[in-house]
């Protein structure tokens, strides 16, 4: 098997776009919405202004890994200089592909993608399957993270 890594293009999107809710259904999310409409319009936007980058990992025809980053600004502070942030997300790999070193692949190319946008720090939040991949690149946990939801 030779695993390929490609970035993003509109053609895959249907499929990353379905990968992406399946992700989220695997972490727990319960909510009945259909977010399809809000996802394409996101990453059709973002892809398009260059604020959205995703690199895919293919076996053959299909696709069995996906990444995401998202480029956000804020103003800078001591620990990120630039005030330019990248935001990990869509991080899955189809379960019968796990523990290969896949989505190790597919965070090192985001993780160039956001050193070459300039960003100063990338943050995620990490579901309990990732932590350790995480931990292992170098991440480290933020306790004070905290969140509102409107």
């Amino acid at each position: 098997m030779k695993i390929e890594y490609r970035r993003l293009t509109e053609k895959e999107i249907t499929t990353f776009i379905g990968m992406r809710i399946q992700q989220l259904r695997e972490e727990g999310a319960k909510e009945e919405i259909n977010l399809v409409p809000a996802l394409r319009e996101y990453y059709m936007r973002h892809m398009a202004d260059g604020t959205f980058v995703s690199w895919l990992a293919w076996d053959g025809e299909n696709i069995i890994g996906t990444s995401g980053m998202s480029f956000v600004e804020k103003p800078p502070y001591f620990g990120c200089p630039s005030g330019k942030m990248g935001l990990l997300s869509s991080m899955y790999t189809n379960p019968k592909y796990r523990r290969m070193g896949i989505a190790r692949k597919l965070l090192s190319r985001v993780i160039n993608d956001a050193r070459e946008y300039g960003c100063g720090t990338i943050q995620i939040t990490a579901s309990d399957m990732g932590v350790k991949l995480y931990a292992d690149f170098g991440f480290v946990h933020n306790g004070n993270f905290m969140q509102y939801k409107l």
